[in-house]
């Protein structure tokens, strides 16, 4: 049996995906019943989701970075 690599992260960014969609959605409808719009929260939710997926994509960078460097020093060992 073969893991899928990178599967864990397509799965968190779809997710933050969803996640960013309900929240507007119901961010419209507390604005529409209300008449005021949350700003602070607003900011804060995609604050955290942007942080999230950067912080995925920093892990995912220094991952193939080191793979690309593990690879550089293998074919030193072997010259």
């Amino acid at each position: 049996m073969t893991k899928k690599k990178g599967i864990y992260s397509k799965v968190i960014i779809v997710v933050v995906i969803v996640l960013n969609v309900l929240f507007t959605a119901a961010v419209l409808h507390a604005f529409e019943k209300t008449g005021n719009e949350p700003a602070a929260l607003i900011a804060a939710w995609f604050s955290f989701t942007t942080g999230e997926l950067l912080m995925l994509t920093s892990i995912k960078k220094a991952k193939e970075k080191k793979k690309g460097s593990g690879e550089k020093d293998e074919n030193k060992l072997e010259s």
